[in-house]
């Protein structure tokens, strides 16, 4: 996968399959981790359920509303739910977004989403 496309944006589209094949796609906060994307997300969330399914995504650098800013590229992304990988997950999304990333965080866990996983995608 090409990552030229993701430096310097905030945002990035993931598109997920349902198991019937339709495709979700879902604007995110994410982070460049050396080869990889990095994504923080509920473990309950339906982008998480979906990419446990099935692995293959697609993916574009977008504004806040989902707008690609970018082509659409083939990825395989995994989920760890693994203490370790959240808190390194966590340490980079605060470098990145900062308060607001935290700010995000309190959010989720007031509505009940204390159990997170982190996204990788390649």
């Amino acid at each position: 996968m090409n990552l030229k496309p993701f430096e310097k944006q905030q945002y990035l589209n993931v598109e997920t399959f349902r198991k019937n094949g339709q495709g979700i796609k879902t604007p995110v906060w994410f982070v460049q981790d050396g080869e990889t994307l990095r994504v923080w997300t509920q473990a309950g969330a339906g982008k998480a359920r979906r990419i446990r399914n099935n692995g293959m995504v697609h993916v574009a650098p977008c504004t806040s509303s989902g707008q690609p800013l970018g082509e659409w590229q083939d990825a395989r992304a995994t989920t760890d739910e693994s203490p370790e990988a959240i808190k390194h997950v966590t340490k980079l999304m605060q470098k990145k977004y900062g308060v607001m990333f935290n700010i995000f965080g309190f959010i989720g866990r007031m509505r009940g989403g204390a159990q997170y996983t982190a996204i990788t995608i390649q």
